[in-house]
């Protein structure tokens, strides 16, 4: 397990081996996700949309009503 620093710019480095296997480069966006007490660092994102909106979080065609419903 690799293990991370907050640093006085409240800033800190992700560990060289989960750089790797998300396949991270300087400049690369990663989504962070706060559960209760627990920060997860996830992929880096092919869709922003689908990244926060979670896949499978939602049954079929349930935003399409919900969004139909703001007009």
């Amino acid at each position: 397990m690799a293990e991370a620093t907050l640093s006085s710019k409240n800033q800190i480095v992700i560990p060289r081996e989960a750089r790797e296997a998300l396949q991270l480069k300087p400049g690369d966006k990663v989504v962070v996700r706060v559960l209760g007490n627990k920060v997860l660092i996830l992929e880096k994102p092919k869709s922003y949309h689908r990244a926060t909106l979670g896949r499978g979080r939602y049954p079929k065609d349930y935003l399409k009503t919900e969004r139909e419903g703001w007009r």
